[in-house]
């Protein structure tokens, strides 16, 4: 079998698991974690105060902690409650990236939130935001509610990936709604099979992530679900069998499910029963 690689814009990756890096307790934590993981792509919430020098010395980064050689690093909005905010921030990302020579400056993950209590995704602000960062040359990966009607409004805005929420984030939920997540992914492919769709946010453990690939999506973006877990390295561990055990059954082709028993044994030869 042919390796089972994917493309998300003009990268290209093998694991289909994308890994938060906000809330572990210390960065030699999150390596460990990003390192049991296994994954290709980190996203990170880039911004001045992390990056730049300050007093002619240079921060302790984020980005001194991460393996520049194996994970590409995708930028995200994270905190932003309105498009013309989010828009500012994506091009500070990449402005800082492109000055450290990073990948990561082609993409951005976009996060327009409604509120601070739900952290919902406001769906006029993404949209605005997708359509006019796309625009200006980015790869949008357009973080978005499970509605499948809005999801093929950003793809036409020119979304290179929709990712349709599990559940809120960091709320540890799992696949609330695996109907719309599937007619999300439908909808998405219905025309162009290989566009990737990524399920993002909700995620509290390994069962969650091997569902969201059994559904159909091309992988899974997470973050709480492993830093908030009571041994982070150990379930990053757990995520990174979890998306590959769903991704094979997924190819495989799971079984219709029946309202009554199927005998895995044939019926012919049995004894016959006492009369």
């Amino acid at each position: 079998m042919s390796e089972d690689r994917y493309r998300v814009g003009s990268f290209e990756f093998k694991s289909r698991l994308f890994v938060g890096t906000g809330k572990y307790a210390d960065f030699e934590l999150m390596e460990g974690a990003l390192d049991a993981s296994e994954c290709e792509v980190v996203t990170v919430a880039v911004r001045r105060d992390v990056l730049m020098p300050e007093g002619g010395k240079k921060a302790d980064s984020i980005l001194d902690h991460i393996n520049l050689k194996r994970i590409t690093v995708l930028p995200n909005t994270a905190g932003c409650f309105n498009a013309k905010d989010a828009i500012r921030s994506a091009k500070l990302s990449r402005e800082l990236l492109e000055g450290l020579g990073n990948p990561g400056a082609k993409w951005v993950k976009i996060e327009v939130l409604a509120d601070k209590k739900t952290l919902l995704p406001e769906p006029i602000g993404t949209l605005q935001a997708t359509e006019e960062l796309v625009e200006a040359g980015f790869e949008v990966l357009a973080y978005t509610n499970d509605d499948p009607i809005l999801a093929r409004r950003l793809k036409d805005a020119g979304a290179t990936s929709v990712m349709p929420l599990g559940s809120p984030i960091g709320c540890g939920q799992g696949i609330l709604n695996p109907g719309n997540i599937s007619l999300c992914i439908e909808y998405l492919k219905e025309d162009d099979p290989g566009y990737p769709v990524i399920v993002d946010a909700g995620v509290g453990t390994a069962s969650d992530v091997t569902i969201a690939m059994e559904l159909g999506a091309d992988g899974v973006l997470l973050n709480t679900g492993i830093a908030g877990a009571r041994d982070p390295i150990l379930m990053a561990r757990a995520m990174a069998h979890a998306v590959q055990a769903g991704r094979d059954a997924y190819r495989a082709g799971r079984i219709p499910r029946k309202r009554y028993a199927s005998a895995s044994s044939p019926m012919e030869g049995v004894i016959a029963p006492t009369q």
